[in-house]
């Protein structure tokens, strides 16, 4: 592991373990915090040197990127409660420091028509040759679960073969995001995929990889290469779209994690359409996605399906170009 090069370097390293010891990863952190590691390295910058004005100035020189700066912001600052709290520093010059104002963001929204027909480009792309095809049916198998589950992109990734129960159709999702575990129900065309699945893995996987879908070498199976799949489905069924920022507002690409926004929010726009309650529905739902809180599910209310986020495109860019 490539170590820090500022003199900071043995500070951060104390804040990573510190932060590991209460239970959160390092990996993105430490990622953070290498970006933090340069530019004091860039300026020569010791401990006593950061002030509120060598913050400000970092902060300046990243306006055109404003949520890296809040990401870099929000890092340091909790790196230096740290210091404040091992009386290693006696004040937090970022204590004054604001964050840029986020802009809106609108995630990438699949129709249930698109979904089916992700689906089944992916399916399609299944190659039928020995070395190829479970590789390609896996991949398949974990983004299935991502459009009709509504999983975060990990979590079909980290299910064990006990966490799948096909006599009850339920899957069992531990220790995921907010170290919550949940039981969901999985509809009947899922349980039967799995059920497909779990036939065809036996002749390709031996007893020895614990994983539900299963990777190479006994192992997890790989976020990236999924996303690969996923990025050439979308090009094919002709979905591709670039993350936008118009104004103040962040249309979002399709990506994977799009599949469980457009799960959210097509749930509810089925619940509305059947006369039902859309805000009656958020509690269920928000047990269901694994969320902490009702309002991270509530935000799915704003936008209520694909034909309205175009309509938001179109008429924040009209916008934009009257100005």
């Amino acid at each position: 592991m490539k170590p820090f090069e500022s003199t900071l370097g043995p500070h951060l390293e104390a804040y990573i373990a510190y932060r590991q010891s209460i239970g959160y990863s390092e990996r993105s952190l430490r990622s953070i915090l290498r970006q933090f590691d340069l530019y004091a390295c860039t300026k020569h910058a010791t401990l006593e040197d950061m002030s509120s004005p060598f913050f400000i100035e970092l902060k300046d020189q990243l306006r055109r990127h404003p949520d890296r700066f809040n990401r870099l912001l929000q890092v340091t600052r909790g790196l230096f409660k740290f210091l404040v709290r091992s009386q290693i520093v006696t004040d937090n010059p970022l204590s004054h420091i604001h964050g840029y104002a986020r802009n809106a963001y609108v995630p990438f929204v699949f129709s249930d028509k698109q979904t089916e027909q992700l689906l089944v480009c992916l399916e399609n792309r299944i190659r039928k040759e020995p070395r190829y095809f479970f590789a390609d049916f896996t991949r398949y198998t974990a983004i299935v679960l991502l459009a009709r589950c509504g999983l975060r992109i990990s979590e079909p990734l980290r299910l064990k073969l006990g966490h799948y129960d096909s006599s009850r159709g339920t899957i069992y999702i531990e220790k995921t995001k907010f170290s919550k575990d949940r039981l969901i129900p999985i509809p009947g065309a899922v349980i039967t995929q799995m059920n497909n699945y779990l036939a065809v893995r036996t002749l390709f996987v031996d007893d020895t990889n614990p994983y539900l879908v299963a990777g190479k070498g006994g192992g997890v199976l790989s976020q990236n290469s999924v996303r690969k799949a996923f990025d050439r489905a979308v090009a094919d069924v002709g979905c591709s779209e670039a993350k936008r920022v118009i104004g103040n507002t962040t249309f979002g690409k399709p990506t994977p994690h799009s599949l469980r926004h457009s799960f959210a929010i097509n749930t509810l726009a089925r619940i509305k359409s059947q006369g039902g309650s859309a805000q009656h529905a958020l509690p269920v739902l928000s047990a269901y996605l694994g969320h902490s809180k009702y309002r991270y599910t509530a935000v799915y209310l704003k936008v209520l399906d694909a034909r309205q986020r175009q309509g938001l495109v179109d008429f924040v860019t009209s916008r934009q170009e009257e100005l």
